[in-house]
């Protein structure tokens, strides 16, 4: 059996786009582009959000490996909690004290890893990506703040809360209160006391996180180091029970003063700095 597709006097097989099958006019045209336009307005904010969350995680992730090191170090040590005993002075470019730490790298210019593979909690992961922040942008400099291309290897500082260099030289800096086991850890409580956070790229320096405490300091309200601002307005937690958090500021966090300088509390950020006390051991008490 044969079919016959030859045209016929009737009329010859149509093709698209004839005039009996117009195309869409340009009103139509424009009126799917700004549909497509409205579609992405919506959806661009939304993956990017999701893609902050995701960077967010990561960074918490890191937090809870380089605190589960903490513990690791904790248990091998008979509880005691492992040293940060790296303190340093910008203006001499001189360790004001320096004995074993978890870490000794200076964030803005080493980029050699020996201050983080040489630290006591090195042992416990081997894994450089830990100590930085995914979200963390910055690069090292050199000590005139010429900036290089490389990333710089730490975003994170211990709280001076544990074993910091209080306990190394109690004769001089016996007014910063810390805990030197895990054990000891009671106000505040081992669900909000700090071990690691987030730090503030253009304030970060060497390996500890500090303010004023109460006890030493009751008038005091000023930072002596500065959270990280990166993660949606907030900064990334992780306490000595072992859980990590993310807190959102109220008020951003912006560094006013030359690295390694004090910074006033600003009026409209004494809510977040009223919260971050609550994270820290307050007196030898």
């Amino acid at each position: 059996m044969s079919l016959d597709i030859s045209p016929s006097a009737s009329g010859s097989p149509r093709r698209a786009g004839s005039a009996g099958e117009p195309g869409f006019t340009l009103v139509e045209l424009l009126v799917v582009i700004a549909i497509i336009a409205i579609l992405a307005g919506l959806l661009l904010p939304a993956l990017s959000r999701a893609k902050s969350q995701a960077v967010s995680l990561g960074c918490l992730n890191n937090l809870k490996q380089l605190t589960a090191c903490w513990h690791l170090y904790t248990v091998d040590n008979h509880d005691i909690v492992p040293p940060n005993n790296f303190v340093y002075d910008i203006i001499s470019d001189q360790p004001l004290v320096q004995g074993g730490s978890w870490c000794t790298n200076l964030a803005p210019y080493d980029a050699d890893p020996a201050g983080i593979q040489n630290g006591m909690l090195f042992q416990y992961n081997q894994s450089l990506g830990i100590y930085r922040c995914p979200a963390d942008k910055s690069t090292l400099q050199t000590r005139d703040g010429t900036k290089l291309s490389q990333p710089r290897l730490r975003s994170y500082n211990m709280s001076q809360s544990f074993n910091g260099y209080s306990a190394f030289n109690t004769n001089i800096y016996s007014f910063i209160p810390c805990f030197g086991r895990w054990t000891e850890v009671r106000s505040p409580d081992t669900t909000k006391c700090f071990v690691f956070l987030d730090v503030h790229e253009d304030e970060i320096l060497d390996t500890e996180f500090g303010i004023p405490t109460q006890a030493y300091y009751p008038y005091a309200n000023t930072w002596w180091d500065v959270p990280a601002n990166r993660h949606n307005q907030g900064c990334n937690f992780s306490f000595a029970d072992g859980h990590a958090e993310h807190w959102r500021w109220i008020a951003p966090k912006v560094v006013s003063v030359p690295r390694g300088y004090i910074q006033s509390v600003a009026p409209e950020e004494q809510v977040d700095y009223n919260r971050i006390q609550t994270g820290f051991r307050q007196s030898l008490n």
